[in-house]
């Protein structure tokens, strides 16, 4: 079972491809759901973060050229 409250009343928000659930009267929401879009776009963000990073970090560098090879032969074979 989830973290909400059975029996509770809740209020259901979306914002950004996030569905959120708050109880009435509160201000805290949880997250409860997320749409395809939004994790493709937070994993783009981390991504593009990595990359950044791999600039001035040449082991992080070596790690993604590692990535890249392994995804370019595991595309060959299908």
């Amino acid at each position: 079972m989830g973290s909400l409250k059975p029996g509770a009343t809740y209020i259901y928000e979306k914002s950004n491809g996030i569905t959120y659930a708050r109880e009435f009267g509160s201000i805290e929401r949880k997250a409860i759901g997320w749409d395809s879009s939004a994790l493709i776009q937070e994993g783009a963000q981390q991504w593009y973060d990595i990359l950044v990073e791999a600039e001035t970090n040449p082991s992080l560098q070596k790690a993604i050229d590692r990535v890249i090879m392994i995804y370019k032969l595991s595309k060959d074979k299908v």
